[in-house]
């Protein structure tokens, strides 16, 4: 199965990738797709059925039996994991934790990369997420690494969970972030990296808007 138009998005947790790739989609009447929200799905499920993050066994086992689906929903993609649309259960901080924990393991990583290839073979996408240029779309033709320091990335974390009505000290999102962002770097299974040929953006002193007409410019630029 060939693959369609791909812009990647990589970048840590806060820099403002999910929000600039649901934007660049839209400027592009593209898809997005978002990956993250693929591993919270099966993380939801592998909590509902109590398989642990530290079981590699278990959870060979749990991603042989669970079926996952993307289903186009506008520009967006619902999730269907065995049949069961979980889309709108999936922004707790514990499915995120959940899902960071199983995202080091190969067994889970390969289960998802077919998922997401056959997304792109629908048509354009916008993909956004930790490897996309890297490891998953590598012959991407635009890829983007988004990055903020990590302050900024934390009160961005911090305001929008208030805005959710699900308040968390600020101290303990930079922690967490911090210790996201160590996880996702150190581990051996598709690392979060720059992609070779990435453009890199340093979103810290950017809005929004900013990000998105520095993108828009290289893919006008090219073509």
């Amino acid at each position: 199965m060939g693959i369609g138009p791909v812009v990647t998005v990589d970048g840590p947790a806060g820099s403002g990738k999910s929000t600039v790739s649901r934007m660049l989609a839209a400027e592009l009447s593209w898809c997005y797709l978002d990956t993250g929200a693929l591993y919270r799905a099966l993380a939801c499920r592998a909590m509902e059925r109590n398989v642990s993050p530290d079981d590699p066994e278990a959870l060979r086992r749990f991603c042989g039996e669970t079926n996952l689906e993307l289903v186009p929903s506008g520009r967006e993609f619902r999730i269907l994991v065995s049949g069961e649309d979980v889309t709108d259960r999936l922004r707790s901080e514990a499915v995120g934790r959940f899902a960071s924990a199983i995202s080091a393991h190969e067994t889970v990583r390969n289960c998802l990369l077919t998922v997401q290839r056959n997304a792109a073979a629908r048509g354009g996408i916008v993909a956004e997420g930790r490897d996309m240029g890297s490891v998953v779309f590598p012959d991407a033709r635009f890829k983007f690494f988004l990055t903020a320091r990590l302050d900024e990335r934390a009160k961005r974390r911090f305001i929008e969970l208030g805005e959710r009505k699900n308040p968390v000290p600020y101290e303990t999102v930079e922690r967490e972030i911090e210790a996201r962002d160590a996880r996702d770097r150190e581990r051996e299974i598709a690392p979060l990296k720059i992609p070779d040929g990435a453009v890199v953006i340093d979103s810290t002193d950017l809005s929004i808007a900013g990000v998105l007409d520095k993108m828009k410019s290289v893919i006008l630029g090219a073509t």
